[in-house]
């Protein structure tokens, strides 16, 4: 082995790096940007490193871009902004298949606990900056080999560019010393007791694209070895920037297209109807790819804007995480204005200029409808889609006032986009977005495969007699409402009609007798795994009126205690109160089936939280309103690996047998009202016979049997 390699002289790989791993037992290597496609150049002598038990240590740091740094200045999660990075340049670099194979390699000693990497960074004063030292260590039973130098691990670093690299052997008395302080420096770095610099773990993070690329490319044939003539190794990139583009492994499925293909002929206006699991999001931005490609024909310099509209910061999250795979980065808008403002005023500048394609602002429906948003949107002259996720809660009149005139291009999404009690807020949202223009219902989902089929299981409870009472009263006042179409002026949750609505449904929601039910409900399900509780919000509105004891328990403290105390099943909490972060770590242990049997929730599983590992649903609060129960069941519907049915164990509320012939008609009302709910429920069920003859008795007793 000799003191030094430089390209003039040796070829770098082949002379030093193929027989160092032939001869260790470890490999440790400090170094500015490390890719797969590494492994590619080092070939055999990386497979018998690996078969000899060779383990791997790697300390890298992420290319930050443009985008990535404003993330950091705007907020985000450091760790979460470098691991995204890594991650982007380990994906770039597969483009090339030999680096695909390097990464599939590096998944397989990943798992067998062979190889372990880590990200460093610099952190000081203030500023974050590149690691970008080279130093690395090869080592068997008794001797090291330490070596640093300008050669990145990477393929222009290690074949296309001139490289020169000085070794220091530890048998050598003048390289011994060097060797250990080298040793000294990466186990330092390693442990991440270096001044100036931070170490975090990355192996976790990369896990699952490991395993894709070691999945994908294990029974790959032989690939022709990489040039060594000095050339640098280009990878071909498509030009998208500022451009959603639908990436090459995804698979647009056929009615998605046909989705896409009606929107484009409804002059690209309209509402796709699609149940809950099928692929809203990314038709949506299949669709939006494909706008940007008829403008770009159309008129070269064309660009477009895109602003996409949702209800809660998570799915502000969801639709980023999709976006960037479609190839851009979008500004994520909410919370703090000065998050967001700035970035969104440079946009529309470069938009303006010419010097961008396009962009795209992601949004919450407070942030969409607040001054500093409306006034950025008003400055847009150009093209301009706008996407509405979830869109019939823009039909609340202090929504659909905000609709901008300047969106040439709308596109609304909902399972249900129609508004419950509120014809004129559905209106409002057909006049500006268009017509449904496709749907595509559970019924249609689930003989497609895009949902799983299912078992449902209705369990009768009663209300006691000042439930009932209370129902009376609150029904007479609503029919009072109605008589008069005050409801026609606002059918917001918070008007009056919207309160006495939310009050009925949370009597029901709140039944007393659902307690007693679900404990036997859950006995017979005690073991399994992957179980969802919907609760009822706030407390019983008896105890909120005064009318008994006003500190007795929520439901959903009730339950909680039900399920971790009394049947010692592994639980936890999902509400608006749970931070994020918290919200995230719930939702992993829950899909990995390891430490989390229950999640319990009160409304916030609704609308667009992907938990596809669930497979049973209690629906201890369900109302009426066809928007809340379609999404619940749409929610355990999701398929996944292992799951062939859902269990959706669905609590029906009827008044007691003695009541008052006063109520009669408001309790028959009641019962028809919830047989809505069950008879939607049991036509699509796997045992629908069964189903309509548990509830056959409560048709007879209620006159009817037509509904």
């Amino acid at each position: 082995m000799q003191s030094d390699y430089r390209s003039d002289r040796c070829d770098i790989v082949e002379d030093f790096y193929v027989p160092a791993l032939a001869a260790s037992t470890s490999y440790d290597r400090a170094v500015g940007y490390f890719t797969a496609s590494v492994l590619s150049v080092l070939g055999q002598g990386l497979d018998e490193f690996a078969a000899r038990g060779g383990r791997m240590r790697i300390v890298a740091s992420p290319q930050l871009r443009h985008e990535d740094v404003e993330q950091i200045r705007g907020g985000y999660a450091l760790r979460t902004v470098l691991e995204k990075a890594a991650l982007r340049d380990l994906q770039e670099a597969c483009e090339d298949p030999r680096a695909a194979s390097g990464l599939g390699k590096l998944g397989l000693m990943v798992a067998d606990g062979l190889l372990d990497l880590k990200l460093a960074y610099v952190a000081a004063a203030g500023r974050i900056g590149m690691y970008h030292e080279k130093i690395g260590i090869f080592r068997d039973e008794r001797d090291l080999v330490a070596f640093k130098g300008s050669a990145n691990e990477t393929l222009p670093g290690l074949v296309g560019n001139f490289e020169s690299i000085e070794v220091f052997r530890s048998w050598h008395i003048e390289d011994g010393q060097r060797a250990l302080r080298i040793r000294r420096d990466f186990d330092d770095l390693w442990s991440d007791r270096t001044p100036l610099l931070r170490v975090i773990p990355f192996s976790a993070a990369m896990k699952s694209l490991t395993e894709e690329y070691a999945q994908r490319t294990g029974g790959q044939a032989h690939l022709e070895p990489l040039p060594i003539d000095g050339t640098t190794l280009v990878l071909p990139r498509a030009d998208t920037e500022g451009m959603l583009v639908i990436p090459g492994e995804l698979d647009v499925r056929g009615y998605q297209k046909e989705a896409v293909q009606s929107w484009f002929e409804n002059g690209f206006r309209g509402i796709l109807r699609m149940a809950t699991g099928t692929g809203k999001t990314l038709t949506a931005l299949s669709a939006a790819a494909q706008l940007s490609k008829v403008l770009r024909r159309k008129q070269a310099q064309a660009a477009l804007l895109t602003v996409v509209v949702v209800p809660f910061q998570h799915l502000v999250d969801q639709w980023s995480t999709d976006i960037e795979r479609f190839g851009m980065t979008p500004i994520r808008a909410y919370e703090s204005t000065d998050s967001w403002y700035g970035k969104a005023a440079s946009l529309l500048d470069a938009l303006a200029l010419g010097t961008s394609r396009g962009g795209v602002l992601v949004t919450t429906n407070a942030t969409f409808s607040g001054d500093p948003f409306q006034s950025t949107l008003r400055r847009h002259r150009g093209h301009f889609l706008l996407i509405a996720d979830e869109v019939h809660n823009l039909g609340a009149k202090r929504l659909r006032d905000r609709l901008p005139d300047s969106a040439t291009y709308r596109l609304g999404l909902s399972a249900t986009p129609e508004r419950w009690f509120d014809d004129r807020g559905t209106a409002a949202l057909q006049d500006y977005f268009g017509e449904v223009v496709f749907e595509m219902g559970i019924g249609d989902a689930i003989r497609a495969g895009a949902l799983c089929r299912y078992i449902y299981t209705p369990v009768v409870v009663e209300l006691d007699v000042e439930e009932t009472e209370l129902y009376g009263e609150v029904t007479e006042k609503i029919a009072k409402l109605l008589a008069i179409q005050e409801f026609t002026e606002d059918g917001d949750d918070d008007s009056p009609l919207g309160m006495l609505l939310r009050k009925r449904a949370n009597i029901l929601g709140h039944a007393r007798a659902k307690l007693p039910a679900l404990r036997e409900q859950m006995m017979k399900r005690q073991g399994d795994w992957f179980q969802l509780l919907y609760c009822a919000e706030g407390q019983h509105p008896l105890a909120e009126g005064n009318y008994e004891d006003p500190h007795e328990p929520s439901q959903l403290q009730q339950a909680v205690r039900l399920a971790g105390e009394d049947l010692r099943m592994t639980s936890a909490t999902y509400t608006s109160e749970t931070p994020r972060e918290k919200r995230r770590e719930l939702l992993r242990r829950f899909g990995s089936g390891d430490d989390l049997q229950v999640l319990l929730s009160m409304r916030c599983l609704d609308e667009g939280v992907d938990v596809p590992a669930a497979r049973t649903a209690y629906l201890l609060a369900s109302s009426s309103n066809p928007r809340q129960f379609i999404q619940r069941r749409g929610r355990v519907l999701r398929p996944a690996r292992g799951k062939e049915y859902a269990d959706i164990v669905d609590f029906i509320v009827i008044p007691p047998e003695q009541t008052s012939e006063l109520h009669r008609e408001t309790e028959r009302r009641l019962v028809a009202r919830e047989l809505t709910r069950v008879t939607e429920f049991a036509r699509l069920a796997e045992n629908e016979a069964d189903t309509l003859d548990i509830l056959r008795p409560l048709r007879l007793r209620f006159g009817l049997l037509d509904t």
